[in-house]
């Protein structure tokens, strides 16, 4: 119980004080707004009628948590997922590109990195040039990707999921050569006086002890796969997605329906990295790991 409540404490004030500040900063922001609709009204309100106002208005600069909760509520669940403007639609339409981008993405670092592993040339030339890509803006790489790959007729799911991969792929290639080269010296002694072969301590080492250190990268890798898949959407001119939503909420000056794809995202990027964490603790155990 003590250590139920060491947990949940924590996590349970900070998120109030971020709800309190989001309170005060919508009330700040919008109350520009709200003033010049009362002076052209010739309204004069009381503070606690002027606060009420500024959290209520249909299109804010800063919309109140109570009114994203609303939102966020309504297109969830008072909508048939069928529907576009349901966030379970857009955020399976976007899930889609992130699960197959991902894969992409984890099977692309998996092998880059047993190639740095075991050639020491790719080491040398391959490293630096995979951490070099990263520094390069997604937003710039997006729309180059969509415009080569429509010429030659691609297009859709596989833009996207391309785009998730080139995000995704890099947490995994580093997370795996630091586990493939986590084994200690003396064990990999110990392999060499059995007259293991090096496909043997691959598999029977390396393989095991960078488990762990994949499914870390992974949980990283699959939220940058998410994130890759929400700006896929944004020059596509995609009309479902979540990066659809946030669009055409730009568009319109929607901003509560803004707010409300990004908690759309933001769930859904949780319980990825959820997923993950609970198969790596299956894969753990299964392999004979116990419980910290």
């Amino acid at each position: 119980m003590d250590s139920f409540r060491d947990k949940i404490v924590p996590v349970t004030s900070i998120l109030l004080g971020v709800v309190v500040v989001w309170y005060v900063m919508a009330v700040v922001l919008n109350a520009p707004f709200q003033r010049d609709l009362d002076r052209r009204a010739n309204q004069t309100p009381g503070i606690v009628e002027f606060i009420g106002k500024t959290l209520a208005q249909p299109k804010p600069t800063l919309p109140a948590p109570h009114q994203v909760a609303v939102n966020f509520f309504e297109n969830t669940f008072l909508r048939s997922i069928t529907s576009n403007r349901s966030l379970v639609y857009n955020a399976w339409v976007t899930l889609s590109s992130t699960l197959l981008g991902f894969a992409f993405g984890t099977a692309l670092g998996i092998v880059i990195a047993v190639g740095i592993v075991h050639v020491a040339t790719l080491d040398r030339s391959l490293m630096p040039w995979i951490i070099a890509s990263q520094t390069i803006p997604i937003l710039a790489v997006a729309p180059m990707i969509i415009v080569v790959l429509a010429a030659v007729g691609i297009t859709g799911l596989i833009p996207k999921a391309l785009i998730s991969t080139y995000l995704s792929f890099f947490p995994v290639a580093v997370g795996m050569v630091k586990g493939l080269r986590s084994p200690e010296l003396t064990h990999l002694d110990l392999m060499h006086t059995y007259n293991a072969s090096a496909s043997q301590t691959f598999w029977k080492l390396r393989v095991p002890a960078s488990v762990p250190f994949l499914f870390t990268s992974m949980k990283v890798a699959v939220a940058a796969s998410l994130v890759g898949a929400i700006v896929g959407e944004l020059p596509t001119g995609a009309v479902a997605g979540i990066g659809a939503k946030l669009l055409a909420g730009a568009y319109y000056s929607q901003t509560i329906d803004i707010w409300s794809a990004l908690v759309a995202g933001s769930v859904v990027a949780a319980l990825l990295v959820m997923v993950v964490g609970i198969a790596g603790r299956l894969v753990d155990r299964a392999m004979g790991g116990r419980p910290a």
